[in-house]
């Protein structure tokens, strides 16, 4: 092999052929330290401990568009954790945009094991006081602890975009950037295209959020539905943006099966809150039974604020009651795209779960939309909490029954407008844009979910993703 191409390193008892120009650093067997050998850009190797250190190195011409890029590499150990670290100065209270590409290869989970961390300190490298309040939280935040921003579009050749905008505590004067690489056995990753820069401040995304608690006469399905009309009214009067109302309207005290009540989607029923929908100009959530060839689901359902029907999500877990009825689960957890945010949707049971919230978030879920008829009100506080998203319950349970609620909860759980009385509408304006931090020095909990979180047993693997897109 020609000198000029290659040359030859030990690595972990074999002998490994490195491009000539490629700049390593050892991975120690023992806990000796090791100097980085001096990347581009002020970057370098580091790890919690030299035991657990991977090898780090520089393709000068590696990346999506071949302006380099930072790798590194584990061996077949389990738990190795390492990163490359560079400091930015900043100035506190200014606004920044981080954005960086990634392409990770022989990595089960990257959502878990190819994370960016951002530290806030200030001259002397020590952490800052965060300077946050939270609007319903009173708990102090006393440190402003790391960011962890968010995986994007991962493209055709496999490299995933990892972005997040933030504001720097006001007495930062520094940035510490992480590009980590942790507990991948045999898994590699490029790093490519970083950048910290100054940005503009972000946008406010103010949304009113409403709760109808009404529990229907039953007179006949299409009363059922009428009877929501002036309550919608209430919602824009109040101007909400998405109003949220019960389950399974039209069968709601008409003494009739759910096969009986049920019907198509489109419908009836969803042209009749359609119309609504687009009268008014809102988005509207609510639950009936769905016919779909021989099966019946308990759907819930969003609407447009042009009437149109934006999307479907059907019951995931059934009571007693509904599969004596002969009513099938949902299998998917659809999470819609609107003007005015991501919004999930759950039915009832599915709040006794910590799964249904949980899959709506992992897949975007800001608002998640809760037709209920009754439930554990602690368990409506956990699944906003657990998650960091807000939820919006609409019940038929009586406010002294001292159950569920119709409430809009927000991201610490906390019930932020409820309606007690029947025919309330309980509207409540948020920012979405706007992460909830804390309490406690948590930090941002519904950045670090996806990246604490546990590898479920049913979840993909990434590594065979890099197989497959490798394979192109």
């Amino acid at each position: 092999m020609h000198s000029n191409l290659f040359r030859l390193a030990v690595l972990m008892g074999f002998f490994v052929w490195i491009p000539q120009g490629t700049a390593i650093a050892m991975s120690p067997q023992s806990g000796e330290s090791v100097a980085d050998p001096g990347f581009p850009d002020g970057w370098k190797g580091t790890s919690p401990r030299n035991e657990i250190r991977p090898v780090f190195s520089y393709k000068e011409k590696g990346g999506p568009n071949a302006k380099g890029s930072y790798v590194i590499e584990h061996d077949s150990r389990e738990g190795l954790d390492g990163a490359f670290e560079k400091t930015y100065p900043i100035l506190g209270g200014k606004v920044y945009r981080f954005h960086a590409e990634r392409k990770t290869t022989g990595v089960e989970s990257a959502r878990r094991s190819a994370l960016v961390r951002i530290r806030w300190l200030d001259s002397k490298g020590k952490m800052v006081p965060s300077g946050i309040t939270n609007p319903s939280d009173s708990r102090p935040v006393w440190l402003a602890d790391p960011e962890h921003p968010m995986d994007g579009v991962t493209n055709r050749l496999g490299w995933t975009n990892v972005d997040g905008v933030y504001r720097a505590p006001a007495l930062a004067t520094q940035a510490v950037v992480e590009l980590h690489l942790q507990w991948a056995a045999n898994g590699r990753i490029e790093w490519s295209n970083i950048e910290l820069v100054e940005t503009e401040e972000p946008t406010k995304r103010i949304v009113r959020l409403a709760a109808v608690h009404y529990k229907p006469s039953g007179r006949s399905p299409r009363e059922n539905c009428e009877e929501f009309a002036p309550l919608i009214a209430d919602a824009v009067r109040q101007k909400a943006n998405l109003v949220v109302l019960g389950e399974t309207i039209p069968s709601v005290r008409v003494n009739k099966s759910p096969v009986e009540t049920a019907e198509p989607i489109p419908g009836p029923t969803t042209d009749y809150f359609g119309g609504l929908a687009k009268q008014h100009q809102l988005h509207i959530v609510l639950s009936l039974y769905e016919k779909e060839k021989h099966l019946v689901y308990n759907t819930a359902v969003l609407l447009g604020p042009d009437g149109s029907l934006i999307g479907k999500f059907r019951k995931i877990c059934l009571p007693h009651s509904e599969v004596e009825s002969g009513v099938a689960p949902g299998n998917s957890y659809p999470v819609f795209d609107t003007a005015i945010g991501k919004i999930g949707l759950m039915v009832c049971y599915d709040g006794f779960f910590p799964e249904v919230a949980r899959e709506l978030s992992n897949h975007g879920a800001e608002v998640i939309a809760w037709p209920v008829w009754g439930c554990d009100p602690l368990l409506a506080k956990a699944r906003a909490c657990e998650n960091r998203v807000h939820i919006v319950s609409s019940t038929f349970m009586d406010s002294k029954d001292n159950w569920m609620l119709s409430a809009v909860f927000d991201p610490a759980g906390n019930p932020i407008a409820t309606g007690e009385a029947w025919g309330k509408v309980a509207v409540a304006e948020v920012d979405l844009g706007r992460p909830f931090i804390g309490p406690y020095n948590l930090g941002n909990f519904r950045a670090m979910v996806a990246r604490h979180r546990p590898i479920s047993v049913s979840e993909p693997s990434d590594a065979l993703q890099d197989s497959h897109n490798n394979s192109k």
